[in-house]
């Protein structure tokens, strides 16, 4: 009998074990896991960024960080002789300025009404030019020499070629952005690479709901969340100034637990933490 219970015993053991190494077990649910520790006990970080230079970024998202002290990412398509001196000052309030291009190139399958800068003529060398022109540019708008990037379309590549790597060598953009979803939110930060960091890519007229539901999630996940806007109120990609508004005082008032930071700002700390 004693025999009996040792190999029920063992048998129990092994059954246990197996459990446990295949990740097939409700403990590892139970302990939720430790991904990165905020500033000033935050529970996560939002990241508002807008692409394009829009007139309507201009006229209508500024004014509302400004007025709940909020900060954000504009990454800029060129530069627009008549818009540089409301850029300067956009700059001088906290906000960041990315770059975005020269000229935004993209597949003409998706912006068929510009083919003179359709991505697929074009070479890693003339991308990394143009970036690299782009920043000189805004070196002269915000007297700024690191900047960060936002890939056109979200495409990584050019001529079907990825430039992620080259545009890593080549030492001229410190972070970069990409596209995603609602489900774009990072939480393994050790795998984080800091020239393809996700976001979420807005469609037209995404409403107030959705955006703060993305908030509340990124929050419970202890995670980054990082907005992609166009249009404010206008142009194209058009989320309502009434959505927008929404969610910046949502932010504002639950600024105990969310650290509204610029893409730079958040970038920074996670390298920072990464290296402790």
């Amino acid at each position: 009998m004693n025999f009996m219970r040792n190999i029920s015993f063992w048998r129990f053991f092994a059954t246990l074990m197996a459990i446990v190494l295949t990740g097939n077990t409700p403990f590892a649910q139970v302990v939720p896991q430790q991904q990165i520790t905020w500033p000033n006990h935050k529970k996560a970080v939002i990241v508002l960024t807008y692409d394009d230079a829009l007139d309507s970024q201009l006229k209508n998202a500024i004014p509302e960080l400004n007025k709940l002290r909020l900060k954000g990412t504009f990454f800029l398509t060129g530069l627009n002789r008549d818009a540089t001196p409301q850029w300067r000052a956009v700059s001088r309030k906290g906000h960041e300025l990315g770059n975005h291009t020269l000229y935004h190139p993209c597949l003409s399958a998706t912006m068929p009404d510009n083919p003179a800068n359709d991505s697929g003529h074009y070479t890693i060398y003339g991308i990394l030019r143009e970036i690299d022109m782009q920043n000189n540019f805004l070196f002269a708008v915000d007297g700024k020499s690191v900047r960060t990037y936002a890939y056109p379309c979200t495409e990584t590549e050019v001529g079907g070629k990825s430039y992620v790597d080259s545009l890593r060598k080549a030492g001229i953009i410190k972070y970069a952005r990409i596209g995603g979803d609602a489900d774009a939110i990072v939480t393994d930060f050790k795998k984080l690479d800091p020239l393809l960091v996700p976001s979420y890519g807005l469609e037209e007229q995404t409403p107030a709901e959705k955006l703060i539901a993305f908030v509340k999630n990124t929050v419970q996940k202890g995670g980054m969340g990082i907005f992609m806007f166009h249009g404010i109120g206008g142009d194209y990609i058009t989320t309502s100034s009434e959505a927008h508004k929404e969610l910046l005082e949502y932010l504002a008032k639950n600024k105990k637990d969310i650290w509204v930071a610029t893409f730079r700002e958040a970038m920074d700390y996670i390298t920072k933490a990464n290296k402790g």
